[in-house]
This record gives C-alpha cells, structure tokens and sequence, in this order.
C-alpha cells in the first residue's frame, strides 16, 4: 500500500517536515511506501516554488479541494494555530489520516472538537497524531526510558526551560506569531508547550495544577515590511503585540512532585535552549537540546567517591531510533526528530494502532497552557486542571 501525503502550510515547518517525509522511507525499513503528492499554500507561485525545492510532486492552493481526493490519505497541517482546527476536523471527517503540528489548537475549546473528532474517526481505523518532534530526539525518548526502567527512583522535581532570544532586538517585526489571533499564545504556546509536553512524556505524569505569571516585554512591533524610529505610543508603522514574550509558571504532578517551567524568547544568547532535569531518590537525568546527542545521568547508589554527573553520548545502535543512521559517535541533529514522526506515524498506521502524542494528549497540554493563562490573570493563584491524559511509559 503506498500512503500519499498533503502537507497544508510551507513556512519554517513545513522545510522540517519535507525533510522528515523525504528521508524517512530511505532510511528506515517503513511498512508502507509514501509518497510527498502535494503541498499546498495561499501563494500560488510561492508554494509551487517550495514543491520544487523540496521534492513535492505538485502544489495548490485550495486544502479544501484537496482534502476531498480520493488519491490523498495523509494530511499533514503546518499552519498557523488559527487554521488547525477547520483542516483537522474537514480532513478526519473525510477519512484522512492527520499529523498536526503542536500546540494542538489556539483554545480549549477547539482543541476538544479536534480530539473528538479524532474519536470519532478512530473509530473508523483513522488515525490522528501531534508534532510533539522533541519527544523524538533519542536522548529524549532514552531519557524517557530510563526513568520507566527506574533509574531516577520516585520522581521529587523536575526542573523544565525553553529560552529563546529571537525577539530581544525590539525592531523585530510584528509576525504572526507575535498576533493572538493568529498564533493563540505567544512563548507559552509555542514553546511553552514542548517543554509541557516533554515533562509528561518524560515522567508519564499529568500536570494537575498550575501557578504562573505571564508577560510581554516589546508591546509595539513594527509592521512587517514597514521602518523604525517613529516615536509616539501609537506609533505610524507600529503594531500591538497580543501574545507573551515569556511565560514563568510552577506545575503540580500527578504525584505531588513540583515542576519549574520557563518559557521565554527573551533569554538573551539562548538560540534555542530547550532543557529538562529530572530528580529523584535514586539518581537524576538531565538533557539540552543544544548538545542533542548527550544525555546526563547521576547514579545516586554509587559510592559516594565516585559520585557525580556522566556524560551519555546517545549515538549507539540500540539507542532509539539510532540504528537506522549511522555509525556509533556520528551524531544526528535538529532533522532527524522529523524523520522519527514520520515512522511513527506511518508504524502506527500500519498496525492498525493509535500513535502518540494522540489528540486527546494534544488537548491535555492545551489545558495546562489555558491554565497558566488563568493563573496569570488571577495574581498567579493556583489553577487545578482537568484530567489529562500522560504518555504511556515506554516505547
């Protein structure tokens, strides 16, 4: 059987994503064939040039249109946050297998509709999944497995952070994603999310409650394409910024355990330092994703004298997902975390199985997000949330 994908959306994630779909049936043994069928955008000449670029084999711009062929049975959504809902729902009520990237939705209440209408299809053998991609990152998914195995002992804090600084220069331009309407949140969305998700997924624990503060630094942005140097509040050129710039917030677990949480793009020299440090009675794991190819661990049942942090180079064949590639010391980078989704995806469907992170876990992590946002509004009061769904333990 040969799976053809639409990919609906071509900015930043959409490169990422042609990359996964590209790369993956080359290196892993998939049990279906996929084929890139079309990519499609609003510029007509824009996303015929990305199709070119990145091995589609044709574009369009109408999704509606071409969720309606027969000949498409995957649809994979890389838009913005305003857009997940009306494609998911349109292309799982058509029978359409659906990869949506994170966070699920802009709301709650469009996240439920989404994670029902996954029900409902699932039902019908149709499968649904989120692009939580750093859940794929081997150090991550090891790091997952050793603490099921463990090798932390009973989980007592876990300490989570995405620093960013791409909005530091204040003439940055007023994109999307700094647009509520748009992107539904800014840093806590965004990246907040990963780091949600990274937790939960690490420790196989809900997020039951929140207590956060949330804040925007640069409340005027120029307009895209226009100057800077005007002055006045309400300033010619000038747009608002309607989302955060950093999100700090303390999370309860399922457990007891208390969890740190930063979210910002204002940590200035942080590119992209996504970081999770897990404790407990046994031992500690820690991770960064600007050293993705290492993992820390503290054995805290060695001999005290030979105590301390070791350093785990994940490149090793029987590291996860890391057979497929190459030799042992031959690190992988940012990309490869894309290829991973896209064989798990297509894994899950094959075996008839649901994949992970589910719609229902999409939702659960914009519950957290919604949460946060009410304890920001209320002086940082304690937000308790609804039942979540965790991930499952192991692989």
């Amino acid at each position: 059987m040969t799976l053809r994908v639409a990919m609906i959306g071509y900015g930043f994630m959409g490169a990422a994503h042609s990359v996964g779909w590209r790369q993956a049936p080359r290196m892993f043994p998939l049990h279906e064939e996929v084929e890139m069928a079309v990519v499609v955008g609003r510029n007509a000449e824009a996303v015929a040039d990305a199709a070119a670029q990145w091995g589609w084999q044709e574009s369009a711009t109408d999704w509606r249109s071409v969720i309606a062929r027969d000949d498409i049975d995957i649809v994979d959504i890389v838009t913005p946050g305003d857009s997940h809902a009306a494609i998911a729902i349109a292309a799982l009520d058509a029978g359409k297998h659906v990869l949506c990237e994170k966070p699920l939705a802009n709301t709650v209440a469009e996240a439920e509709a989404m994670a029902a209408a996954a029900a409902r299809a699932a039902a019908n053998g149709v499968r649904s999944m989120v692009g939580f991609t750093y859940r794929r990152v081997p150090a991550v998914t090891f790091l997952r497995d050793l603490i099921a195995q463990g090798a932390v002992g009973e989980i007592a804090q876990v300490r989570a952070a995405y620093r960013q600084d791409w909005l530091v220069d204040r003439d940055v331009p007023l994109a999307w994603r700094l647009q509520k309407d748009h992107a539904g949140s800014g840093a806590l969305g965004d990246i907040g999310a990963h780091i949600v998700d990274m937790t939960q997924f690490v420790t196989g624990l809900d997020v039951t409650a929140v207590s956060g503060v949330v804040d925007t630094i640069v409340k005027e942005r120029p307009l895209q394409g226009s100057g800077s140097g005007l002055s006045g509040r309400a300033r010619e050129g000038y747009g608002e910024v309607t989302v955060d710039d950093i999100a700090i917030f303390t999370g309860r677990l399922s457990t007891g355990a208390l969890v740190s949480f930063e979210a910002t793009r204002f940590a200035t020299g942080r590119k992209n330092d996504l970081s999770i440090e897990v404790s407990g009675d046994k031992g500690a794991l820690r991770f960064d994703l600007e050293d993705l190819n290492t993992l820390w661990f503290h054995d805290r049942t060695a001999p005290n004298a030979t105590q301390g942090f070791t350093r785990i180079l994940v490149t090793e064949p029987q590291h996860p997902y890391v057979g497929a590639w190459w030799p042992a010391g031959h690190g992988l980078g940012y990309e490869h975390g894309f290829s991973h989704q896209v064989v798990d995806l297509v894994t899950a469907i094959a075996e008839r199985a649901d994949p992970h992170p589910s719609f229902a876990e999409g939702l659960a992590i914009q519950r957290v997000l919604a949460a946060v946002e009410e304890s920001a509004a209320h002086d940082s009061a304690w937000v308790h949330i609804a039942a979540t769904v965790a991930a499952p333990p192991s692989r």
